[in-house]
């Protein structure tokens, strides 16, 4: 009605902005692990439980100091602390050799001196603690959570003096081997940066967030996607048949979807429905690939997680990844039968850690609204944290 009155053409062209403008609002944000309709939603009439959880994880956050890879006390081998570097989670000192070198593989038991480095920590501070406060701004508009946010992403991509370089090159190294560099597997260590963009997703509009904030953001994932998708470690990572190649699957279709390079995000959500799913299940829906590790349930579980979060990213391409057949949902099902009452026939040598399936049982109850997935839930002694909870509201498109 407005744009049918008699008004200036500078006027109506103003109006129609600003209906613009509220209907793009209205479909929520540019977000890609949970459907930017479904935060539409929430922020229009919150869900209880997620609210108080957000509110709580954001308050904390508020209080955390920045962080940043510059924070180690160890120098990459290329000399810059800017380098992202990690020791690799399985690989302890040779009991063999004088000088305990080269390190050797123990799968499933975890090096200690993992804790001596910090990139490792960060990174994942930096995914969880980001979105939090985003999604705390988004649904309640309080300033002070978008001003804590930007500082953080600042500090840890932007800054001249603490931002990390744009690269995995140096993650999850073997002392003894590699001549100092990382392995294909640390690519793994930025599954957290999905986490990230979905916080510059939810902060765009803020006046914490600049233009030179989201260029310099947008500049640092496009030199990160390029390093990713064409380095030697990053191509070791697509390749990698178990959960390692998924997780890769996550951070290039959020990445990409990022940087707008819409025909990758299929080309790869192609290669995962036609590929990928099929090479890793049986007709049981038993994952060949996890099976050979040391703690086969619990990997399992994280490759289901992986693919429920790149089912989750690339929806919007129309192609449903649930849909393979065996694949996803024949996976979760073959792990349900299985719990500390019952137990797991192949190898897992840590008891504690069934709990694993809770992350992939939130986001298939969600899309697919079966009920066993939730009552699995109760049976596991899943207790949703705040994304947890994100994940297990009901899908909208």
């Amino acid at each position: 009605m407005l744009l049918r009155m008699r008004l200036p053409v500078s006027v109506r062209t103003i109006l129609f902005a600003v209906l613009l403008s509220s209907a793009a609002h209205s479909q929520g944000p540019r977000v890609f692990l949970v459907a930017p309709s479904t935060l539409a939603a929430q922020k229009a009439h919150p869900d209880a439980e997620l609210l108080k959880l957000t509110l709580h994880g954001a308050d904390a956050a508020l209080r955390s100091k920045p962080y940043a890879v510059t924070d180690k006390p160890q120098t990459p081998p290329s000399g810059d602390k800017h380098d992202y570097t990690s020791l690799s989670r399985y690989f302890w000192p040779n009991p063999a050799t004088p000088d305990h070198l080269p390190y050797i593989r123990k799968d499933g038991q975890t090096n200690p001196e993992l804790d001596a480095y910090s990139d490792q920590k960060n990174i994942v501070h930096i995914g969880k603690d980001s979105r939090t406060l985003a999604l705390a701004y988004y649904l309640t508009g309080k300033t002070e959570y978008a001003d804590k946010a930007a500082l953080l992403l600042r500090h840890f991509f932007l800054d001249a003096d603490t931002r990390m370089n744009p690269n995995m090159q140096y993650a999850q190294f073997v002392p003894g081997l590699y001549n100092g560099d990382g392995r294909g597997s640390g690519v793994l260590d930025a599954r957290w940066l999905v986490y990230v963009v979905d916080a510059v997703g939810m902060l765009e509009g803020s006046k914490a967030w600049t233009a030179a904030d989201q260029k310099g953001m947008t500049d640092w994932f496009s030199r990160y996607y390029e390093w990713l998708t064409t380095s030697k470690n990053g191509l070791h990572e697509m390749a990698a048949p178990n959960n390692h190649g998924s997780w890769y699957a996550a951070q290039q279709t959020a990445i990409a979807s990022f940087l707008g390079k819409t025909g990758d995000v299929r080309a790869a959500a192609e290669r995962i429905r036609d590929k990928r799913i099929p090479s890793q299940f049986d007709k049981a829906g038993m994952q060949k690939f996890e099976l050979v590790r040391t703690n086969s349930f619990s990997y399992s579980a994280f490759n289901l997680e992986a693919l429920s979060e790149v089912a989750r990213i690339v929806a919007p391409t129309g192609i449903d990844l649930y849909a393979v057949k065996p694949g996803m949902i024949a996976g979760l099902d073959a792990l349900l039968p299985f719990d500390a009452q019952h137990p797991w026939p192949h190898e897992q040598i840590s008891k504690e850690k069934f709990d694993a399936v809770c992350a992939p049982l939130y986001r298939f109850a969600a899309h697919t609204g079966d009920p066993k997935y939730i009552e699995a839930q109760k049976r596991f002694g899943c207790e949703p944290d705040l994304f947890g909870r994100l994940d297990s509201l009901p899908e909208r498109q």
